[in-house]
C-alpha cells in the first residue's frame, strides 16, 4: 500500500483516456508525478500526455495487474467504470480515490437520491419504476410533466425524456429502452447551478465559487463563473457539497449540480464523483485549478487555495466548432483548451474557451 503523502515522482493511475484524464495528467506533471491512464480506446487524447498507457478494457485483469505495479494509487474521470475493479485494485493492494462507495452512489440515479436525502440534502421527489404501470403510480404521486431517466448510464441528456401525461407514460417507457429508471418531479427551478468542491486525505473541504450553467439539447453549453448569489445561497450550496463529502469519507473533488429555486432555496440534481465540466473555468480563474486540486488530495497532499482570479465565461467547443480554433487564438482575454481528439462528430466535445474579465 502507498504511504501518503504521495512524493514527486510517483506514479498515479487514471481510469478513462478522455479529456478529463488529460488535463488530469497535464495537472500532475506540473505537480512531478507520472500518470498511466489504463483505457479500452488504442488513441485516447489522454494518454498521448502521459508516461504510461495501457489499452484493455477496465475490467481486464492482466491490464489491472500491470496498472498495480506501476500505480501508488488510482482515481478515475468518468463514473461508468465497472465496480467490481475497484475491488479488483484492492485486492491488488491499490486504493482508489474516490473510493468504491461514491462510484457506487453516482452510479445508480435512485440510490444517490435516497443517500442524499439520508444527508438532509434536499432533492427533487422521486420514485423508482421498472415498468409502465410504476411510471404510471409515479406520476399520481409526482404530477405531470415529469422526467423519466435510466437509474443507470446515460449523460449529456441520453437515457431520459419528459413524460407529458399518463397517456404517454408507456411510450416515454420504450423511448428509454424498457431499462429500470427513476421518475422525477418538475423542479421550477430560475437557474442550474453547481459548486465544484474537494475533500483531502486529512478532512480538509474546500469549495470553489458558484458557476452558473447553461444548456442546449441536453449538453453543458457555458458556466459563468462566480455566479452571481446571495452570501446565503453560496453558504448553502458549500454546506450541501461537504455534506457529501463528509459522508461518503471522500478523497478528490467532487461536482454537484443545483437548482436555484424563486425562493433562493437550492436543490441537488446530481452530484458527479470527479472533476467536472462546470468547472473546467477555473483552469484561467482560480489560484489552484480544480485538476491539480485532484491531483492534490488523492496524492495526500494539502488543498490548495480555491480563490478566483478573474471572471470567466467558460463555453463548450462542440463538433465542427473546433474548426474556429483561429479566430478563437486571437482573443486577447480568451485562453483556449483543445483535447487533441480526432474526429469532430456533432455535439462532440472537442475543446473549450474561457473568456475572462476582471472581477466586479
Amino acid at each position: 500500500m502507498a504511504t501518503f503523502p504521495l512524493a514527486p515522482g510517483s506514479t498515479i493511475g487514471i481510469l478513462g483516456g478522455g479529456q478529463l484524464g488529460r488535463m488530469l495528467a497535464l495537472a500532475a506533471a506540473r505537480l512531478g508525478f507520472e500518470i498511466a491512464i489504463l483505457t479500452p480506446e488504442p488513441d485516447a487524447c489522454a494518454a498521448r500526455v502521459a508516461a504510461h498507457g495501457i489499452v484493455a478494457a477496465y475490467d481486464d485483469p492482466d491490464a489491472l495487474a500491470a496498472l498495480a505495479r506501476i500505480a501508488e494509487v488510482v482515481t478515475f474521470e468518468f463514473e461508468n467504470v465497472p465496480a467490481s475493479v475497484v475491488a479488483q485494485l484492492g485486492a491488488l493492494g491499490v486504493e482508489v480515490a474516490p473510493g468504491p462507495r461514491a462510484l457506487a452512489m453516482a452510479q445508480d440515479r435512485v440510490d444517490e437520491k435516497t443517500f442524499l436525502r439520508e444527508c438532509r440534502v434536499p432533492t427533487v421527489d422521486f420514485a423508482a419504476v421498472a415498468n409502465p404501470r410504476d411510471v404510471i403510480a409515479a406520476l399520481d404521486k409526482l404530477g405531470a410533466p415529469a422526467l423519466l431517466k435510466t437509474r443507470r448510464e446515460g449523460y449529456d441528456g441520453k437515457g431520459q425524456t419528459w413524460i407529458e401525461s399518463h397517456a404517454d407514460a408507456e411510450a416515454a417507457f420504450e423511448r428509454i429502452g424498457k431499462v429500470p429508471a427513476i421518475v422525477e418531479a418538475r423542479a421550477d427551478f430560475v437557474r442550474e447551478l453547481s459548486v465544484i468542491a474537494a475533500r483531502g486525505r486529512d478532512g480538509d473541504v474546500r469549495a470553489y465559487p458558484l458557476g452558473e450553467n447553461h444548456h442546449e439539447n441536453g449538453v453543458l453549453r457555458r458556466t459563468s463563473a462566480p455566479a452571481g448569489v446571495t452570501a446565503a445561497v453560496a453558504a448553502e450550496a458549500e454546506t450541501i457539497a461537504a455534506r457529501i463529502l463528509t459522508q461518503l469519507d471522500y478523497v478528490g473533488v467532487i461536482g454537484v449540480e443545483l437548482f436555484e429555486l424563486a425562493e433562493g432555496r437550492l436543490l441537488v440534481n446530481e452530484f458527479a464523483p470527479r472533476v467536472h465540466n462546470s468547472g473546467h473555468w477555473t483552469l484561467d480563474g482560480c489560484e489552484v485549478d480544480q485538476f491539480e486540486q485532484h491531483i492534490r488530495a488523492v496524492a495526500g497532499w494539502p488543498l490548495g487555495p480555491t480563490a478566483p482570479l478573474a471572471h470567466v465565461v467558460m463555453e463548450n467547443l462542440l463538433g465542427d466548432e473546433i474548426n474556429d480554433w483561429p479566430a478563437l487564438a486571437h482573443e486577447a482575454e480568451a485562453r483556449l483548451w483543445l483535447y487533441g481528439k480526432g474526429e469532430p462528430r456533432p455535439g462532440r466535445k472537442m475543446g473549450h474557451i474561457n473568456r475572462l474579465r476582471p472581477l466586479d
